[in-house]
């Protein structure tokens, strides 16, 4: 059996609503000889007449009603799968498709990408989450178009990229009520023999908190390691030990987590970077990620910039 050429069956289904050839036609800007030859060659696929002649008109045989009603169906069908296209607003927005070293609170990544979701022209956000080493190994085959991440990329890697900073701060240590009520007044020495939540010691939060307290000769009790941030939070959610977490999300971690700040630090500095193989962003959400990053940390007090 031949396949069924649609372009022909579009020209009958027009005659057919038209009512003739010539009025079909008009409609499809053609001359009528070229309609009535492709309404032929259907007639030559289907093995039989569509339309038999009554004086100087054209009635539709039997076969001709019962071939238009499947093209009416069938180019109804099309007309719905077109506006259903044009509902869709995946279909235009552009992918940005960027990694996230799995370290990094969430707070923060949500916070970097969330001007991303509120420009002009949609963007579809397509985020993978690994190690750092794994995610820069995607970015050299150009799978994603940047990495956020809380340290530069290392000189020992073979990947050609750059490290554009986004902005740093301070840290904020948090607990519960009860907790940080008796730890805030003689914050940081009240740390020491305190219960702590750490991040993983692969962490720069973590090097940075260790060093910090061996400076003051703090040695507190730690009570769990966790690479997952926020597992770490919801652990002292639950009253189980103070944490520290990036300044610039210090009003968002005590709304989420119902916590209360026990002291805040400059001494150690949480700083964020987006890894491109471009010098310069070219990738619009990209750029706009550098831009409102850096205006974020700038308002709230905390230092930024690309490089």
């Amino acid at each position: 059996m031949e396949w069924l050429n649609y372009h022909h069956l579009y020209y009958f289904w027009t005659v057919m609503r038209e009512g003739s050839i010539t009025a079909a036609s008009k409609r499809l800007h053609l001359v009528p000889a070229t309609v009535s030859s492709q309404v032929g060659k259907l007639e030559e696929t289907l093995g039989g007449k569509l339309f038999a002649r009554v004086g100087r008109n054209l009635k539709p045989t039997d076969l001709g009603h019962h071939v238009f009603r499947y093209a009416d169906e069938i180019f109804s069908i099309g007309r719905e799968l077109m506006e259903s296209i044009d509902n869709i607003p995946m279909a235009s927005r552009i992918p940005l498709r960027i990694g996230v070293v799995d370290v990094l609170p969430k707070m923060v990544v949500r916070m970097l990408l969330e001007p991303v979701l509120k420009l002009p022209e949609p963007v579809r956000l397509i985020c993978s989450e690994d190690k750092e080493k794994n995610l820069l190994a995607e970015l050299a085959q150009h799978k994603l178009d940047a990495v956020l991440s809380d340290s530069p990329m290392g000189t020992d890697l073979s990947v050609k990229a750059y490290n554009h900073v986004l902005g740093e701060c301070g840290v904020t240590f948090f607990a519960v009520n009860r907790l940080a009520g008796s730890l805030r007044s003689d914050f940081p020495r009240s740390l020491n023999g305190a219960p702590l939540l750490l991040p993983m010691e692969m962490t720069s939060l973590r090097r940075q908190l260790d060093v910090w307290f061996d400076s003051l000769n703090i040695k507190p009790i730690v009570i769990g390691e966790f690479i997952d941030s926020a597992l770490l939070k919801a652990f002292g959610q639950k009253g189980d030990g103070v944490f520290a977490a990036p300044s610039i999300i210090e009003s968002e971690i005590k709304r989420q987590y119902q916590v209360e700040v026990v002291g805040r630090t400059n001494a150690v500095q949480e700083k964020f970077y987006v890894i491109s193989i471009e010098r310069i962003l070219h990738h619009p959400a990209v750029a706009v990620i550098s831009q409102e990053a850096n205006r974020s940390f700038a308002t709230t007090g905390c230092i930024g910039e690309v490089s």
